[in-house]
């Protein structure tokens, strides 16, 4: 279906700025993008069989694996390449030590980052990107 897919919380600001980050990033156009919130963000979802408990954090598909948490996260900075790869190195510390850090910096990033009312509308140059 789509081989490198970011399912992310459309609504969080701090989600939405990782998109744009990846997105100006991605040279070779591997990545797509949908939010949790999208029926299509709630199809793939239930596709890929996602347990309620990572239903709130970011989703990595790469060509049929599903990643969650901070999984997540390193393997989208690896599949980006260049000094980003360098990040994947954090995957050797266990990934119960990496998902606790995700898991606050999710627990709180309303607080901090804030929320926005709607999920993101890309623009006509960013829509071939969202699914």
């Amino acid at each position: 279906m789509y081989g490198h897919l970011i399912i992310f919380d459309g609504v969080c600001n701090l989600c939405n700025v990782s998109v744009n980050f990846v997105i100006r990033r991605d040279k070779r156009d591997l990545f797509r993008f949908t939010a949790l919130q999208s029926d299509m963000g709630k199809r793939m979802l239930r596709g890929v069989n996602v347990p309620a408990a990572f239903s709130g954090s970011v989703i990595y598909v790469e060509q049929g694996r599903v990643y969650f948490k901070s999984s997540a996260v390193l393997k989208i900075l690896s599949a980006l390449g260049g000094m980003y790869s360098l990040w994947y190195v954090f995957i050797v510390v266990p990934a119960f030590m990496r998902d606790f850090v995700y898991d606050v910096v999710a627990k709180y990033r309303y607080r901090w980052f804030g929320k926005r009312s709607s999920c993101m509308v890309p623009d006509d140059v960013l829509k071939g990107r969202f699914v």
